[in-house]
């Protein structure tokens, strides 16, 4: 359902909520989340153009999260990656006209409770409901271990 851009964007914030205050260098967010690191510091650019994160340069810099995960909600972060809109979803078949009750593509009334669920879990749910605890860890794409202590997971997300 989200682009690898969105679950990227998903990840490194969760790590970051899970963090308490502290700034995370983009090097360590990239192994800890499993993100390519060029790919990240372009992604979190866009997500501090958006306000959503605070970078800073020098011995305690990195990336922290501007405001509290309770003030950042899902849409916030997918609606900079995604053609999905809180007022206007687009339309499922990707037809260049507007998908609404008005003028319908042929999957709408099949869809609309599925879309409008889904648009409503991502406007109501704060990153904080999914950043988890510090204890989470991201499982290994080859070993099934903690990629920042080479530990066997105890929990993944």
């Amino acid at each position: 359902m989200l682009s690898t851009t969105s679950q990227y964007a998903l990840r490194a914030l969760c790590h970051l909520a899970r963090q308490s205050g502290g700034a995370v260098l983009g090097r360590d967010l990239a192994r800890s989340v499993e993100i390519p690191a060029n790919y990240l510091s372009k992604l979190m650019l866009t997500l501090r153009n958006a306000g959503l994160v605070d970078t800073s340069r020098g011995s305690n810099g990195g990336y922290r999260l501007r405001k509290s995960a309770d003030e950042i909600y899902l849409i916030d972060i997918v609606e900079l990656f995604e053609d999905i809109s809180r007022v206007d979803p687009p339309c499922f078949l990707g037809r260049a006209r507007a998908c609404s009750e008005t003028t319908p593509c042929t999957a709408h009334a099949a869809l609309r409770g599925l879309l409008a669920a889904y648009l409503n879990f991502l406007v109501s749910t704060p990153l904080s409901a999914i950043a988890g605890t510090p204890n989470d860890f991201w499982k290994g794409a080859d070993a099934g271990t903690n990629v920042n202590r080479g530990e066997h997971l105890e929990k993944s997300i």
